[in-house]
This record gives C-alpha cells, sequence and structure tokens, in this order.
C-alpha cells in the first residue's frame, strides 16, 4: 500500500475525527484539571511531614485531610468525565463511518479475490473505536504535563531532577524498543488469524460437502494447523509487547525506591525535607506513567494503526459516490459499444470487443460454453464489474451516470449462484427494502411463477430464509431469487442462467415471465446452456472465448451455427480418412450473419444493422 494510494483515506479519516474536535477539547482541559490535581497528594505530603509533624497540630492534620478529600473527590469526578467524553468522541467516529465503510466493503466484495478473503473494515473501525474510548488517549493527553512534574523535582534539588531525567529516558527508549521489536509478530499474527478464520469460514460454507465425502478429519487437520500458527503467533507477539511491558512496570517500581533512596540520602545531609523526598518519588511516579501506560498500551494502539491504515487504503479504492442528475426512466435501449472487460483482481480481459444493441421488448439469449465470458457480460450489463474499454448505454445513459441505487431499481438481475439473505421471502423479493409493499412482492412472486409455492412455505411471505436459502430447495430459491428480479417490474432484466436448479414446471414458468416482460415492454437478456431458457428470444449472441462469434436473429444463429459444426465434422472425418478437409474451424466472419445477406427477402428488412466487425444490433424488428 503506498502513502499516495491512501491519502485520499487518510484525509477521509482525519475528516470524521475532526467533528469530535470540541469533545476532544474537553478532554484536554478535563486532562489538564485532572494533572493539576494529581499535585495534591505530593502537596499533602509536603504539608504533612514538613508542618503537621514537626507542630504537632491535629487540627490542621483535619482541616488538610478535609481539603484533599474533596480535591481527590473532585479530580475522580474530572477523571470520568473525561472518560465519557472520551467514550463518545470514539461513538461518534464509528457512527459516521459506519455507512462509508460498509458501503466501501460491499462494493469491494464485487471483485473475486475480495469475496474469498474475509473483509476487515468495519473490524478495523470497531478496532479504532475501542482505543478511542480506552485509557490509551489518557497517555497522550497526560504526556505534555511530565516536563512540568520534573521541573518540580528539579526544583526540590537537581539531583532528583536528574535522576527522573533518566529513568524516563530509559522508559522511552523502551517504548522504541517495544514498536521495533513487537511489529512483525503483530503483523504475523494477525494475518495468521486472518488465514484460520478464512479457512474456518470456508468449511462452514461447505458443511454439507465436508459431510458427504468424508472430509471431516482432514478438514479438522488442516484447520488445526492454521490455528495453532495463529496461536504460535500470537504467544510470540504476546511475548514481545509483555516482556517490555513488565520491563517498563519492573523500572518503574525501581527508580520510585531510587528516588525515595536518593532523598533520603539528600535529607541525611540537610540539603532536602522529609516532605521534599515523600513528595519527589509521588512525582516522579506520576511523571512516568504517561509513558508507561502507553507501553501497556502499544499492542492495541498499534492494532488500531493497523486498522487506521487499511480503512484508508479501502476508502482510497473506493471513493464516495458524486451525487448524479436524476435522469428519466428508461424504456429499457440498451447499447454495448465494442466492451471489453477485465474481471476485478486479473490483467487480461475475459471479455473482448462486444458489440449489440437491444431494443425495448426484446429478448436476447448469450450463449457459448463454459468460461466463454457470458456471466462476464451479465456482470458488465448490470454496472457490477466496469468495461476496461467501451460503454454500456441504457436508452443512451452511459452506465455510471446513474448512481448504484437508482440504476438498480431499472435493472432485474439474477445471479448465477442464487443466495438469499438473512430475512424473509418477501424482504427478500422486496431487495430488502425498509418499506416493503406487499402488492408489489406478490406481483413479483406471481409473474415469477413462483407465489403458490411460497404460500406453501411454513409461514408463506413470512418464513425465514437464510443466506443460502435455509430449508428451501435450490429451484425454490432460484424462483424467488427470480421474483427479486422482476420486482416493481424493472426496464431491464439480466439473467444468469436462470434455469440451472429449475424443474419442467419452474421452466415453463421463466419461459411465461420473459414472454410477459417482453409484452410489458422490457427488454430481456438471458445468459443460459439449456436450450429451454432461449425459446423466448428473439435474437443470440454466441460468445467464444470471451470474443463475439454470431448475433442475429435466433433461428437463424441456430441454423448457420449448426451448419458451420456440421461442416467442421465434416473436415475432420475427411482427414481421418486421408482426404483433404472439407471446411476448417469457422472463422468470426462465417458464423456472423448479420455480416452476411439475409436468407430469404422476407428476412432482410428485419434482419439487425451492423455497427461494426465482429458484432452487430438488434433492431426492434424480428427476422
Amino acid at each position: 500500500m503506498s502513502d499516495f494510494n491512501s491519502t485520499a483515506g487518510r484525509r477521509e479519516l482525519r475528516g470524521a475525527l475532526n467533528t469530535s474536535r470540541r469533545l476532544l477539547l474537553g478532554v484536554a482541559v478535563f486532562s489538564a484539571f485532572v494533572n493539576i490535581l494529581m499535585l495534591t497528594g505530593p502537596l499533602f505530603m509536603l504539608q504533612v511531614y514538613d508542618r503537621v509533624l514537626a507542630s504537632n497540630s491535629e487540627a490542621t492534620l483535619v482541616a488538610l485531610f478535609g481539603l484533599i478529600s474533596a480535591l481527590f473527590l473532585f479530580m475522580g469526578l474530572l477523571d470520568h468525565a473525561r472518560a465519557r467524553v472520551l467514550a463518545r468522541a470514539g461513538a461518534r467516529f464509528q457512527d459516521l463511518l459506519d455507512k462509508r465503510v460498509f458501503d466501501a466493503v460491499l462494493r469491494r466484495a464485487v471483485a473475486p479475490s475480495e469475496r474469498s478473503r474475509p473483509q476487515t473494515g468495519l473490524r478495523d473501525l470497531e478496532t479504532i473505536q475501542r482505543v478511542l474510548s480506552s485509557p490509551a488517549p489518557f497517555a497522550l493527553f497526560d504526556m505534555p504535563w511530565t516536563p512540568v512534574f520534573i521541573f518540580i523535582i528539579f526544583y526540590f534539588h537537581w539531583m532528583l531532577g536528574t535522576l527522573a531525567v533518566a529513568g524516563g529516558a530509559l522508559l522511552i527508549a523502551i517504548a522504541f524498543f517495544n514498536e521495533w521489536a513487537s511489529r512483525k509478530p503483530m503483523a504475523e499474527s494477525q494475518r495468521a488469524s486472518a488465514q484460520s478464520e478464512a479457512f474456518s469460514e470456508s468449511l462452514r460454507r461447505e458443511g454439507e460437502t465436508v459431510q458427504a465425502l468424508g472430509m471431516r478429519g482432514a478438514a479438522l487437520g488442516k484447520w488445526r494447523k492454521f490455528r495453532e500458527l495463529a496461536l504460535a503467533t500470537s504467544v510470540h507477539a504476546s511475548d514481545s509487547t509483555g516482556g517490555y511491558a513488565t520491563a517498563s512496570k519492573t523500572l518503574r517500581f525501581f527508580l520510585q525506591s531510587a528516588m525515595l533512596a536518593l532523598g533520603a540520602w539528600l535529607a541525611i545531609q540537610q540539603k532536602l525535607t522529609p516532605g521534599m523526598m515523600i513528595a519527589g518519588s509521588i512525582l516522579m511516579g506520576r511523571a512516568l506513567a504517561p509513558v508507561e501506560q502507553a507501553i501497556a498500551q502499544w499492542s492495541n494502539v498499534q492494532r488500531a494503526r493497523d486498522g487506521w491504515n487499511n480503512l484508508s487504503e479501502l476508502l482510497a479504492k473506493t471513493p464516495p459516490q458524486q451525487p448524479r442528475t436524476e435522469l428519466p426512466p428508461p424504456k429499457g435501449r440498451v447499447d454495448v459499444q465494442n466492451v471489453s472487460v477485465v474481471a476485478p483482481g486479473e490483467r487480461a480481459p475475459t471479455l473482448r470487443g462486444v458489440n449489440f444493441t437491444v431494443e425495448a421488448g426484446r429478448a436476447l439469449g448469450v450463449i457459448g460454453a463454459s468460461a466463454s465470458g457470458k456471466s462476464t457480460l451479465a456482470r458488465a450489463l448490470v454496472n457490477i464489474w466496469k468495461p476496461a474499454h467501451g460503454v454500456i448505454r441504457l436508452d443512451g445513459a452511459a452506465l455510471d451516470q446513474f448512481e448504484d441505487d437508482v440504476l438498480g431499481g431499472y435493472m432485474g438481475y439474477l445471479p448465477q449462484d442464487v443466495s438469499l439473505f438473512e430475512a424473509t421471502v418477501a424482504e427478500n423479493i422486496a431487495r430488502l427494502s425498509d418499506q416493503v409493499d406487499p402488492e408489489a412482492v406478490v406481483t413479483a412472486a406471481k409473474r415469477a411463477g413462483a407465489h403458490d409455492m411460497i404460500l406453501r412455505l411454513p409461514n408463506g411471505y413470512d418464513t425465514p430464509a437464510g443466506p443460502s436459502g435455509g430449508r428451501l430447495s435450490g429451484g425454490q430459491r432460484q424462483r424467488i431469487a427470480l421474483a427479486r428480479a422482476l420486482y416493481k417490474d424493472p426496464a431491464v432484466l439480466v439473467l444468469d442462467e436462470p434455469n440451472s436448479n429449475l424443474d419442467a414446471q419452474g421452466e415453463g414458468a421463466l419461459v411465461n415471465a420473459i414472454v410477459e416482460a417482453k409484452a410489458r415492454g422490457r427488454t430481456v437478456i438471458i445468459m443460459a446452456h439449456r436450450p429451454s431458457a432461449i425459446a423466448a428470444c428473439d435474437y443470440l449472441l454466441m460468445l467464444e472465448a470471451g470474443q463475439p462469434r454470431a448475433f442475429g436473429p435466433k433461428d437463424e444463429v441456430l441454423r448457420q451455427t449448426t451448419q458451420n459444426y456440421q461442416q467442421l465434422a465434416q473436415g475432420k472425418a475427411g482427414r481421418v480418412q486421408g482426404a483433404p478437409a472439407v471446411a476448417g474451424p469457422a472463422k468470426p466472419a462465417d458464423l456472423h450473419l448479420a455480416a452476411s445477406k439475409p436468407a430469404n427477402p422476407k428476412s432482410a428488412a428485419g434482419a439487425p444493422k451492423q455497427h461494426e466487425a465482429p458484432a452487430v444490433a438488434a433492431s426492434k424488428e424480428e427476422g
């Protein structure tokens, strides 16, 4: 992570922290009074040893004791008040960034590499909040008073002051050594813990597979290795920080005894009063307390610092979206213009040179073998993955001209891997809206052919559905997800393998949903393997290795593709028999229907117009 990359994120974090500057100023004022009142104890000792004992005055002792009791009570109230104010400053910091950080986590989660590792954004934010609300910042507010206490010790005697300065220097050296020695072990501990957590989470998600394949023993063994590594690195990090914390505490106890010994010697030499001897020891303990406190809290501070750096990087990589001019609701025309897509975390494009146009009220089927780029195109169409080259337009406006939530309202998306949220079926269909529209939910379910199926669930639309659908079958989850895509009748439907888990009845409901959506003037784009999914499509786009190979009216694409494959098969048969090949592998131009003449005059008027090779545009008329 470079400083350049995280500069914007650091600026955003500092801005959130600056909103609590009045609270922090209040903590500083309270700290000033608390540290001034810390002189109560030394001054009391001076008066007791040098005045009360010398005069044997009980009245003076009672008066002094009453005074310091009131002062200590006031100091305790101020100390409690600054702790409460600091806790609220930390809470305000977290409250300001909670939504922003979670939004950044969700936006980063579209990258496959990010989904495979645990997201620590919110945990990092909570770590910073806990440190802000802990005693750790008190060391920062109390440390400016250390020179004041040392100056008073020098006032008693220069030798006492020199001892206090030497002790402080030793404690500061221990703090720097603690930072140097614990940095690597702490990083290793956090990395090992993250690996252990990610592996255990993957086992939890795939619990059925682990059980069915008898992998529990092997899984537990591998998990145990991760845990042992995490535990070992944690112990090593604890040893590093704990050793220096113990050293600082031991040194402070020794310094207090050394201060008493030196003070006693000076008192014997008549260069110091007994009261100054005791007061000097107390003052030195108070002067060095912030340093010792910083060392004791160093592991927490270090975790907060790492969390600050992680959040800076996260926020810098996902800047807040700027408000955009609200555009009128689209009718559904989709233009894909020379689009190439590079999957997040990858270098080579998984989709190259795709061009087509689908008018509202038409359906396009995208076919191709596995890893041909169908799901990549689906993600690009709904603006999950941004094109590395080219542009995708909705009614002439580039997708990035819409705010994400606004664009999402115009899109109905059914991903290949269906998952439901921790909510009821109705809330899942309503896309987790705060205000569920029951009529719109039921309408979407009926259009998806899922209404009767949902009514048969234990609690109907109020049945809880977990992340993987709970007790729901794969087909039930897919039909509920289709209803979610159809919720409030979006202008464009992008369905990625929508029938992968459906039975014959479900496939029939899917075809009906597509036909009805077209009748309402909605655009439908389907990524399909099975022929039944493209039954209601007007046009087909064939992808091969991330590139378009054919596009045009459905029947012509299927007929032309079949002919090309037959020619390819005949060519292979001829080579096996020793005869020359009849036809080699079909070239993109051979499969590109719109670039060739229509099969008959009737189809000439309806053939899609070609934008540019190798892809084409689907027109309103059907061939």
